[in-house]
């Protein structure tokens, strides 16, 4: 299953009332590696009054979720924060809101604002990825069909990952496991049925999704 996840971990601070919130937002592919980003934010800012999580392990119809107030006052906080992780399509996607009270006590109303814009501001500026099932694969061809094989790799959104220059090369790919029968396919076509790339593992990287 393809789903959009956090490309990288962003912050975004907000001020509400002389409080600070400070928002982070991860990817996280396990619940216990999000609980580590929010033990991690819970070091680095010892003397905030609150950590609150949210968190989106998985994607698409199979995700497990988790949110917590973190001793705000119930439903003002972890929920709130879900919520906007929820709706915004990401998943392994972990968001930890650390407050730093300013003295002036914001309210049920207040609370849920703060949580909820805190958590739309790192939704809204963070890069986003997609998790990309790929096929690993050796190829050897000779030097006259270097350059329209390394043409058919990139038309089938696929990557070289290192080129062995002997009397013949020798290419290691990274294709779409989707892109892979078409692939083999226009490769059986270029060579007359000479080349055929071998898979020799079957892994996942990330693509960053332009405009996503």
């Amino acid at each position: 299953m393809s789903y959009l996840i956090p490309a990288e971990e962003i912050r975004r601070e907000l001020a509400f009332a002389n409080s600070r919130f400070i928002a982070a937002l991860a990817p996280a592919a396990s619940m216990d590696e999000a609980r580590r980003f929010q033990s991690r934010l819970r070091t680095e800012f010892p003397d905030a009054s609150h950590h609150v999580p949210a968190f989106v392990i998985g994607g698409g119809s199979s995700v497990t979720e988790h949110c917590s107030d973190d001793g705000e006052p119930a439903g003002t906080a972890g929920r709130p924060a879900l919520a906007v992780l929820r709706g915004s399509g990401l998943g392994d996607a972990a968001v930890v809101v650390t407050r730093y009270f300013g003295g002036t006590r914001l309210g049920t109303g207040g609370l849920v604002r703060a949580y909820t814009q805190s958590v739309q501001a790192v939704v809204r500026d963070v890069p986003r990825a997609r998790r990309l099932p790929v096929h690993i694969a050796l190829l050897v061809c000779t030097y006259p069909l270097l350059e329209p094989v390394r043409r058919l790799v990139a038309a089938h959104q696929g990557e070289i990952a290192s080129q062995d220059f002997a009397a013949d090369v020798t290419m290691t790919l990274r294709l779409p496991v989707e892109a892979l029968p078409a692939f083999q396919a226009a490769l059986r076509a270029l060579s007359a049925g000479a080349l055929q790339a071998e898979v020799i593992e079957t892994a996942e990287m990330l693509v960053r999704v332009t405009g996503g």
